[in-house]
């Protein structure tokens, strides 16, 4: 767990729908924010975010409706509002590639090793499908880490149950979006979106076969 550029990787294909936007600066290094649409197999869009730090690219060539392949890592930072504190995640770039090929559009490559750090919650659905949330803590430089929520199915799902917190894991997935509303108490509907990874393999990282 000492490299931590192996603990946590990502790897998107996607179409730039809107144009770079200031985000933060860091050290005299300026980061802009835009988001990506990219596709799974059943055609289903997910929308998602990302960060890109201006020594990287041309800003001027991130344009609407271009296909770029993302490698990077899926981060995430608290927000704090005058009520609580918001998990903001998003796709940090470490590289970018500029194509035409629209087959890259369902790329959408996510590998973790992390901490349990939350119970895990198991559930079935009306249907008797069954469904785990869990949050993963990934280490990251500067005694920091980033906090992933994962969903997984079946008997991924089922192993959850025999998991505890500050158990080290090792998943494989994808990385997608989900709209949802929200009702205020002065009744109005508020509009969100939440991030996650949907989990195809997972184990503990000690049992993880590659």
């Amino acid at each position: 767990m000492e490299n931590y550029m192996d603990n946590n990787n990502v790897e998107i294909g996607g179409e730039i729908i809107e144009e770079p936007e200031f985000s933060h600066e860091i050290y005299d290094e300026k980061f802009y924010k835009f988001s990506i649409k990219t596709k799974r197999l059943s055609e289903y869009e997910d929308i998602l975010p990302v960060i890109i730090s201006e020594r990287l690219v041309n800003l001027n060539d991130i344009k609407v409706g271009t296909i770029v392949k993302i490698f990077g890592q899926f981060r995430s930072f608290n927000l704090q509002t005058e009520t609580r504190n918001k998990l903001v995640l998003s796709i940090f770039v470490k590289d970018i590639e500029f194509t035409d090929d629209e087959s890259i559009l369902t790329t959408n490559d996510a590998n973790f090793i992390g901490y349990i750090c939350k119970e895990p919650v198991y559930r079935k659905t009306p249907l008797g499908r069954e469904i785990a949330d869990v949050l993963v803590a990934i280490n990251r430089t500067y005694r920091k880490s980033d906090y992933i929520p994962c969903i997984l199915w079946g008997r991924n799902a089922k192993y959850c149950e025999t998991l505890k917190v500050g158990d080290l894991v090792k998943l494989n997935g994808r990385i997608q979006s989900r709209s949802y509303e929200k009702k205020l108490e002065n009744g109005e509907v508020l509009k969100k979106t939440a991030y996650e990874v949907s989990v195809s393999k997972f184990a503990s990282a000690d049992k993880y076969d590659e």
